[in-house]
């Protein structure tokens, strides 16, 4: 076969280095005969062997290395799927589509993601293959819509069942004369008429069950077989055998009464019309944290415009509106505050219960809560840029993604049925002519049971209903899974990296020790070192301001200043000369340091940077600077190491400043001095030793370390979360969601294993049962509607997990 040529669009690269990376990843892709980067174009020429990779195969490639192949998506609603089979049948059918990168369906939400090239297909064509298999495509809107569309499903089914329920428990009734346990319940002798059970079983059969037919006939007339076929074979014999019963009573006369099996046919289809309307109701439950979050939303805005306060709904703001907020009101929109000071309670964004002091300058978040200021807020992020907008799109693909043992069953369940149909066969035939030898009706019991009990609906359910319910309970926690894969690989992480600078530490420097010298008082120190460092812009300088200021010391005016690059700052306060630097600015001057020395020693093995003040010409003191280690560190990497995690500290700073903050929080495994653009090579070095990696960083720095790692997390506050950095995104700038989100992970696939046991098992042990002629049809009805609701039900107590 000659090899194919493909050209993709990447986003995401930032210099030549990236474009030599991808082009080194790919080209050691088994199968790619050459991989060519633009970077100026921004495209990728790849040439590889179509039987031994695929397009989709290089896209992952190029994913996994950090960067983005622009490509177009489509998500629609599907109608008409009834098991597990239906969902692979579409995937498999629009996944050969010309064009067609990737179609994934979530059969639990009953909604489909295909990932395509528009220039070779489009909506419109995928829509059609679908219809062609019996299948109806609707376009994605909103949540409002969709939450509807849920309920217009639930509203149809309990008039069906509603119908059906009526019809079957006249021919349920009937069922007393089997049992001699039950001979003593008044039974109506017209009800035992033949004639009258027609009347009754037909209508449930053909109006009832004609979606069961649809769908049998649609998956046959495709070559493959779903759950419809079981239900149809099944209680299609059940019906037209009793039918041939009432024929040959009729033609012997009418006298006595046949053994008939119409309330088997009719009780299979009221139960399983019963257990699919607890499964959508139940299915509705597990999509309730998307309806949370759009609950969460401001229906109006109080806009400032030409000085007027206006009322308008909130699809109608703009970028640059100012906004009102009072006490008390929900934020609508994100921005900027640009009057006024409040305590933001952003809990419902990020998990954090504290609410946040803010002021001027500070950035919000839409969706969060202002307790107790008036705040005029610039809007910056609007419609589908907001933070929360973006939340939901990550928890809707995460939903609607699948884990790696999801695609186990799927497989299994594609191929489930046609192994039944095959069972069931084999058990018809055993019974007819070995077990009850021309025994006609002892053949067909078994038969019908095989068929109703075998459905494949609970293992198509096991693992989405649980990845829904999961990554819907994360995302209300301050956790969010970029897709079903990641939910599932967290649980297999044993070491976790922790970058310092924003992760470990709050990420910028805080003035934490004063100490003055014999002569001087140490608010004297503080006023004229923060009165000199006014005019710098240093991040250190700006650190003692802001502390000193915080104190309540009130600053004054330098007359003079003077930067001295490398040394520090001199500057005249006062009318005193006052100096702020290093060791060598003050040897410089001729200035003793006396004993100072050995607390500065200290301060440094602290991780602290320390800073000498002179007062006209004497040695005033020693100010220290940190970048302090948040408060929950410590707990959070005791917790970490109590889940059986190797945790290691990685950083671009000195070995002495790395390694006192590592004794604060308790690591004595720290990787200090590491440039940026090591890092990720330290996670590979980690990789090749066997280790399953959880890089945790800001999202953006450690971009590189991020993708490379098994896991990638960025962890931070506000609108600044690095969403597309990492596999995951952590909402609060708390280490404890690291380990949150390893707890939820192995709690979520713990939830998966115990459904599929579940699956397996009842089918399993069902379908024996049923071969030996031990379960009439109507008890395999019901069980097999049972059991597809426990299985969602069990994915349901997902959603009140707690992780203390």
């Amino acid at each position: 076969m000659a090899p194919t040529e493909e050209t993709l669009k990447i986003q995401g690269m930032t210099c030549a280095a990236c474009a030599n990376r991808i082009e080194k990843g790919l080209s050691r892709m088994d199968g790619v005969e050459k991989a060519n980067v633009n970077f100026a174009l921004e495209t990728s020429t790849v040439v590889y062997d179509p039987q031994l990779v695929s397009t989709k195969d290089v896209t992952e490639k190029i994913e996994k290395l950090g960067y983005h192949v622009i490509q177009d998506k489509a998500e629609f609603d599907v109608a008409g799927m009834t098991c597990a089979a239906c969902a692979a049948r579409i995937e498999k059918r629009l996944g050969r589509m010309d064009g067609v990168t990737s179609a994934a369906v979530n059969f639990a939400l009953e909604t489909l993601t295909v990932v395509y090239d528009s220039g070779r297909t489009g909506p419109a064509e995928m829509a059609a293959a679908a219809k062609k298999m019996g299948f109806d495509l609707i376009p994605k809107t909103d949540g409002s819509e969709k939450i509807d569309h849920k309920e217009q499903e639930i509203q149809r089914q309990t008039r069906k069942f509603i119908f059906s329920a009526i019809l079957t428990l006249p021919l349920l009734w009937t069922m007393v004369a089997h049992f001699e346990f039950t001979s003593f319940i008044y039974l109506p002798a017209f009800l035992m008429n033949p004639w009258v059970q027609l009347a009754l079983a037909t209508p449930v059969q053909f109006i009832i069950g004609a979606q069961f037919y649809k769908g049998a006939f649609n998956a046959l007339r495709s070559k493959s077989a779903n759950m419809d076929v079981l239900v149809a074979l099944g209680t299609s014999a059940a019906y037209f055998y009793s039918l041939f019963l009432t024929f040959e009573w009729m033609n012997a006369g009418s006298t006595g009464e046949p053994e008939l099996y119409f309330e088997a046919s009719a009780v299979i289809l009221t139960l399983i019309l019963l257990g699919k309307l607890f499964e959508v109701r139940a299915k509705g439950k597990t999509s309730q944290a998307i309806q949370k979050l759009l609950g969460l939303q401001a229906k109006t805005a109080r806009v400032l415009k030409d000085g007027v306060e206006q009322d308008i709904p909130i699809e109608q703001v703009a970028t640059g509106d100012i906004i009102i907020v009072k006490p008390g009101e929900k934020i609508p929109v994100d921005g900027e505050i640009v009057a006024g000071q409040s305590a933001i309670d952003e809990s419902m964004i990020t998990g954090e219960s504290i609410p946040i002091d803010k002021a001027v300058g500070h950035s919000v978040i839409g969706a969060t809560i202002n307790k107790n200021g008036s705040l005029q807020i610039k809007a910056t992020n609007v419609g589908r840029d907001s933070a929360l907008s973006q939340i939901v799109k990550v928890v809707e693909e995460a939903q609607g993604s699948k884990a790696d043992i999801q695609r186990l069953a799927d497989k299994i369940s594609g191929v489930f049925v046609p192994i039944v149909v095959g069972i069931a066969v084999v058990t018809f035939f055993v019974w007819y002519f070995a077990v009850m030898p021309g025994d006609f009706r002892s053949a067909l019991i078994p038969t019908i049971s095989i068929l109703v009990i075998a459905c494949p609906c609970a293992l198509g359910l096991a693992t989405p209903t649980s990845i829904m319910a999961g990554s819907g309970r994360a995302a209300e926690m301050g956790m969010l899974f970029k897709g079903g894969e990641h939910l599932e690989n967290t649980r297999s992480i044993d070491t976790v990296v922790l970058d310092k600078t924003g992760t470990v530490t709050k990420g910028e420097p805080a003035l934490t020790d004063v100490i003055a010298t014999e002569g001087f008082a140490e608010r004297d120190v503080l006023e004229l070192a923060a009165s000199a460092e006014t005019q710098s812009e240093h991040p250190l300088a700006q650190a003692i301001v802001t502390g000193v200021r915080e104190r309540g010391i009130a600053l004054l005016e330098p007359k003079t200043f003077k930067a001295l690059p490398g040394y520090g700052i001199e500057a005249e306060v006062a009318g005193k000369h006052v100096l702020v630097g290093t060791r060598k600015l003050m040897g410089s001057r001729d200035i003793a340091l006396q004993n100072i020395e050995p607390t500065m020693e200290d301060m440094e093995n602290e991780g602290k940077t320390a800073m000498l003040i002179a007062i006209d010409g004497n040695l005033a003191g020693v100010i220290a600077v940190a970048d302090t280690v948040k408060e929950t560190s410590k707990e959070a990497i005791k917790r970490l190491r109590d889940l059986g995690l190797d945790v290691i500290m990685l950083t671009g700073d000195n070995r002495h400043t790395a390694e006192a903050i590592g004794r604060q929080v308790g690591l004595s495994h720290v990787i200090a001095e590491v440039l940026p653009e090591e890092k990720s090579g330290k996670i590979q070095e980690l990789q090749e030793r066997g280790k399953k990696v959880a890089m945790v960083g800001d999202g953006i720095n450690d971009a590189p370390a991020l993708a490379l790692a098994d896991i990638g997390m960025a962890i931070g506050t506000g609108t600044d979360i690095a969403i597309e950095a990492a596999d995951i995104t952590l909402m609060r700038g708390d280490l404890n969601s690291v380990a949150d989100a390893i707890i939820m992970s192995r709690k979520t696939m713990r939830n998966i294993k115990q459904n599929l046991f579940f699956a397996f098992f009842y089918n399993t042990i069902g379908i024996p049962i049923a071969a030996l002629g031990l379960l009439a049809p109507w008890v395999a009805g019901a069980a097999m509607a049972f059991s597809s609701v426990s299985v969602v039900l069990n994915a349901l107590r997902l959603q009140r997990v707690k992780l203390d």
